[in-house]
Formats: structure tokens, sequence, C-alpha cells
């Protein structure tokens, strides 16, 4: 059985855990402490400490680099979930990126606003010196000032998903690829902690997450 090595608010881990609810294939998943990478070391064998993984019998699925899409590409081949199909290569090389940076840089931020609800207490030390280091002394306050900035700054981000969806049901045709999943993913991690709403503006959106959240293969 497959197995998603994860911690549950993660964007790229909601991508392979959608991914894989979407094949309808089972797995099972591993949460581990974001702060404590030291399972993903040792199944790696010192290779590396990010999640998400997958571990598929004895092989370790992780990434190369920061856009390599090893898992989601792993998952699409064994499992045939077209989620890669030739016509579309350049376009979604293009959407990914985007996605992983623009879109992500709003909702992650959006997200460690609230970080005391989704790392335990013993753990927010740790999480808080990371971000700091990685961002900036305070950079967790200043967002939660710019806070209506950052998520008018997602709303005008989205608007070209929003038109593309106005005319067909997935981002690229009628069927869902990887971009639709990444976007999820990003989106997945914005509403985690409960506090925000996809914008009131995006319909099209709306009823495409919706279809997101429920899709299954077709057999």
């Amino acid at each position: 059985m497959i197995e998603l090595i994860q911690f549950p608010w993660s964007p790229f881990c909601i991508v392979q855990r959608r991914i894989l609810e979407f094949s309808g294939a089972p797995f099972k998943t591993t949460n581990i402490p974001n702060q404590d990478r030291s399972l993903v070391w040792k199944l790696t064998k010192q290779r590396y400490y990010g999640v998400p993984v997958i571990r598929d019998g004895k092989h370790m699925i992780f990434e190369l680099t920061d856009d390599s899409q090893v898992i989601a590409k792993y998952l699409d081949e064994e499992l045939e979930l077209d989620l890669f199909p030739a016509k579309w290569r350049g376009v979604q090389s293009v959407l990914w990126r985007f996605i992983e940076n623009d879109i992500k840089g709003a909702t992650f931020r959006l997200n460690d606003i609230y970080f005391k609800e989704n790392v335990p207490p013993a753990e927010q030390l740790q999480f808080l010196r990371f971000k700091e280091r990685k961002f900036g002394r305070g950079c967790i306050d200043q967002w939660r000032r710019d806070q209506k900035t950052w998520l008018k700054r997602l709303e005008e981000l989205l608007i070209p998903f929003e038109i593309i969806l106005t005319h067909q049901m997935f981002l690229l045709d009628d069927q869902p690829h990887f971009v639709d999943f990444d976007l999820f993913g990003m989106l997945g991690n914005f509403l985690y902690s409960g506090h925000y709403k996809l914008p009131a503006r995006h319909k099209q959106i709306q009823q495409w997450h919706r279809r997101m959240t429920t899709i299954k293969k077709q057999k």
C-alpha cells in the first residue's frame, strides 16, 4: 500500500493527498512533526528531509528540485491518471511555477498567521524560529498586520483562473490534470485554518473547488 508521509496543512502534501484520493487506490498517511524530519531523513537514506514523501513498497519517492514534480509524475504513471498529457506539457510547466510561487506566496502567509492553531505548543518555538530565519524577524506579525493586503493580492492572482473556468470545467480541458491538483493544494493550505473562504467574486473557482473536492478517476 502506498504511504504518504506528510504534515496535514502543507500545500504540497495536500496536492499529493488529493491525487491519491482521486485515484481511488488504497493508501495511508503518516503525519510527522513539522520540525522533526528524522523519519524522512532515515527513510531516504539521508538524501532528503522535506515533505511530502511517498513510500511504495521498497521505493521512496521524493522531489529532486523545487519544481521537479517527481511524486506526482510517479503517481500519474503508476495509477494511470493522465495528469501530464503531452499536449499540455509546456503549459503545465508554466502554470505550476506561477501556482507554486505567486499563489503560494500569498496562501502560506495567510495560513501561517494562525500557526498556533496548527502547530502543537511544544513545536511552536522551532516553527517560529525557522520562519524568522527564512523571512526575517517578526515576519508572521508583519503578515498578520498585512492580512487584508495579502487577501486582496490572492484575489487578484486568481483572476486568470476565474476567467479560464468561465469557459471550461477544469484549468486545461474537461478533466483535471496536474495543475488542477496543484492549485487545489495551495488553496487547501489557505483554507486549512477555517478562518478563510474563497473570494466571493470568484464564483467559477468556487464551483471548480467543489468539483475538485469530490471528483474521482473514471473507471
